[in-house]
């Protein structure tokens, strides 16, 4: 019994996630309330309230399970780039796009986050979560921007942090823009050449390190 009411439990959690990204996606975060939630997922208010504190917690929760994929593909990142790292990350940024391209899910989070959310002072706790997960990513980044230093695929002078700091313009940037106008073009089907237009420039014309 104790198992099967985990379960439901799991399931009743999951439910209120993907109703809330359809109703946030619809209505847009600010305009939506628990009840809305609610009825969608075909639950009651305090069902809600079971599992998370407020409408921030769930939004909250929502961004972090979206976010899973991405934070595999770091992970995987750190752990395959060792010999090859600008290749391990080019793979990351294609399959990243890819996967925005190709779940509709994903382009319901991801145009919660970017479009449709507005960060107002009630929702400090999740702005701050959004920049802590960011330069998170960042970090991870650039831990394999220094391996490419040191195995001699970047020169020695390159400002691996203004080299991160396009990179993550690049695929933040593509994404929002993607998401305002998806029928403009097939992203999963232009990722390659877009990202390997970006990593040309980086490995042929690198930022570099100011000399005093």
């Amino acid at each position: 019994m104790a198992r099967k009411t985990k379960d439901d439990a799991e399931l009743t959690c999951t439910a209120l996630l993907d109703a809330a990204e359809r109703v946030f996606f619809d209505n847009g975060v600010g305009a939506t309330t628990l009840n809305d939630i609610a009825r969608a997922a075909g639950l009651t208010r305090g069902a809600i309230y079971w599992h998370f504190k407020d409408k921030n917690d769930l939004l909250q929760a929502m961004f972090a399970r979206a976010m899973l994929p991405m934070e595999a593909m770091l992970t995987e990142l750190e752990g395959t780039g060792q010999d090859a790292p600008l290749q391990a990350l080019r793979a990351m940024c294609v399959q990243a796009l890819t996967n925005l391209a190709q779940s509709p899910d994903q382009q319901r989070v991801f145009s919660i986050m970017f479009l449709k959310c507005e960060y107002t002072p009630p929702m400090e706790e999740i702005l701050d979560e959004k920049h802590a997960k960011r330069d998170e990513c960042l970090e991870q980044v650039r831990r394999v921007l220094h391996r490419a230093v040191a195995n001699g695929s970047l020169p020695p002078d390159t400002d691996v942090a203004m080299a991160n700091q396009v990179l993550n313009n690049f695929m933040a940037g593509t994404m929002r823009e993607w998401l305002l106008a998806p029928q403009a073009y097939k992203l999963d089907a232009c990722a390659p050449a877009m990202v390997d237009m970006l990593m040309a420039g980086l490995q042929h014309c690198p930022p570099r390190l100011q000399r005093d």
